[in-house]
């Protein structure tokens, strides 16, 4: 049984994110970029920076008090009663619609501060935004996993790095392998609120991955790893905007200082919501793994604070460029021709 390396969190301390990178600029890889800093078992790990379930909650409420254009609703509730929250923006039916899916799994929590970011940004009054809204229905569907992110569950964190995040939900389950039966009530919300009310064309599924993934067998670190859906009863033209999707996500992140990406090699089954839902819905799904984790009991998971700036940096910018791309229609002509060479990735951790 390891030893956690973390027992008790700093009280009190709330990090804003967006003060950490706003008007930086580009970060230029290095201590900050792809490769490193990696936590090495004695860095500190500041959980208590990221938002909690409260935290969270509060900071949407705010948001959707003072913005016209958000529409904050809840759609279901977790295995230990917390509700389920949904950011909206636009409905129009003669638009597109994207969702962005964060956090099914409780210890994967960056991609939830940059969704944060975008509900805030979305909120905004700027021509950017304008134009967006006008054209792309968008709903942001922040931190699925919330028991788990909370690490309020029925099984012991006790080999965890810092104790404070889960992979699973209460009930230790993937939600993430629950796209078919559905027996957890957070897949369940999701399908029967979200997906089938809100039919979304397009949906990026962001997650974190190992902190020693590489690009092919190069040895070179990257800052995360993308896939379209590779179940067999994905429809070939789904699969293909998948793809673009893909492209635009790639470009964008690639152009950035800091953003190196491989294919991710996943699985096939359709109980993965980026298989799944692709083969029952039609939507065009597009997995972003980011690098490392909040918490595990893989110390080669784990990756200390000092890297969040430029994560959820990659996570805003995947975003971003995902609606501009469906509000300008540029993602139709995205060359799709890069995944034929993308190296997959590779693991180099214990």
């Amino acid at each position: 049984m390891k030893k956690k390396l973390l027992t008790a969190a700093v009280t009190g301390a709330l990090f804003t994110f967006g003060s950490f990178y706003a008007g930086t600029g580009t970060i230029l890889a290095g201590d900050n970029g792809p490769n490193g800093p990696n936590y090495n078992g004695n860095e500190t790990i500041k959980n208590e920076r990221l938002h909690s379930y409260e935290e969270m909650v509060s900071y949407l409420e705010k948001l959707d008090q003072r913005s016209e254009a958000l529409q904050l609703e809840v759609y279901g509730e977790s295995v230990k009663k917390r509700d389920l929250y949904l950011a909206k923006f636009g409905m129009n039916e003669d638009n597109p619609t994207i969702l962005f899916l964060t956090q099914q799994h409780g210890n994967e929590t960056l991609t939830t501060e940059g969704a944060l970011e975008v509900i805030k940004y979305l909120s905004s009054n700027g021509k950017n935004v304008k134009e967006i809204l006008e054209n792309v229905n968008v709903l942001i569907a922040p931190r699925l996993n919330v028991d788990g992110a909370e690490g309020d569950v029925n099984f012991s964190l006790e080999d965890y790095v810092s104790g404070t995040h889960t992979r699973y939900n209460a009930n230790e389950v993937d939600l993430n392998r629950d796209h078919v039966d559905r027996n957890q009530p957070e897949t369940k919300a999701l399908h029967e609120n979200v997906l089938q009310k809100y039919q979304p064309d397009y949906m990026i599924d962001l997650h974190h991955q190992g902190t020693q993934t590489t690009l092919g067998d190069t040895g070179e670190l990257v800052s995360g790893s993308i896939l379209y859906p590779t179940n067999d009863e994905v429809d070939s033209v789904v699969r293909e905007q998948s793809k673009k999707l893909g492209a635009v996500v790639y470009n964008a992140v690639q152009s950035k200082g800091y953003g190196l990406l491989s294919k991710y090699p996943g699985g096939s089954a359709q109980t993965i919501s980026r298989n799944g839902l692709a083969a029952e819905y039609g939507i065009s799904t597009l997995l972003l793994e980011m690098r490392g984790m909040a918490d595990h009991y893989r110390e080669d998971y784990v990756l200390g604070q000092k890297s969040n700036g430029y994560l959820i940096q990659q996570a805003v910018t995947a975003m971003k460029a995902s609606l501009n791309a469906l509000a300008d229609g540029s993602i139709e002509s995205a060359d799709t021709s890069f995944w034929d060479t993308l190296p997959e990735s590779n693991y180099d951790g214990e």
